[in-house]
């Protein structure tokens, strides 16, 4: 695996630990011990969901490309481009509906839209990259 792309996983599987802990964050919200409104309720499982989904996705590419016997260059692009969606969606779902008591979400929504053009284009690079090897191993 090219250095450049395995520092980021190392990296992106000690975010595990913070997504692990934002568990315990909606462990307390459902259980009523953090206050916080319907719209809030909602938003924080999406981004925790996501973050999670996120991750691990990014990961399976980085996998599946260095396996497939993709190009460094573009292995680390997508599986980079697919990791920084699991930072800009969650964050966007998160930001969005910090306050006493929200009624919509803020201007940081954007962020989750950022994150799906980054998802897209990660698995739509790392997608062609692997059919590229595959055709150039025939």
């Amino acid at each position: 695996m090219d250095p450049i792309l395995t520092i980021v996983v190392g990296v992106t599987l000690l975010t595990v630990v913070g997504i692990a802990f934002g568990g315990t964050f909606m462990l307390r919200i459902v259980g009523g011990k953090q206050g916080a409104n319907a719209l809030q309720k909602t938003m924080f499982r999406a981004g925790h969901a996501h973050a999670g989904v996120l991750v691990t996705l990014g990961l399976v590419v980085a996998l599946l490309t260095e396996s497939a016997g993709v190009s460094p260059g573009w292995s680390a692009a997508g599986s980079i481009l697919v990791l920084s969606s699991a930072i800009f969606v969650p964050l966007g779902f998160f930001v969005s509906v910090l306050g006493a008591d929200p009624q919509r979400p803020n201007a940081w929504i954007r962020s989750v839209w950022i994150g799906f053009g980054a998802l897209v284009a990660g698995l739509v690079v790392a997608g062609i990259a692997v059919i590229s090897a595959g055709v150039g191993a025939l």
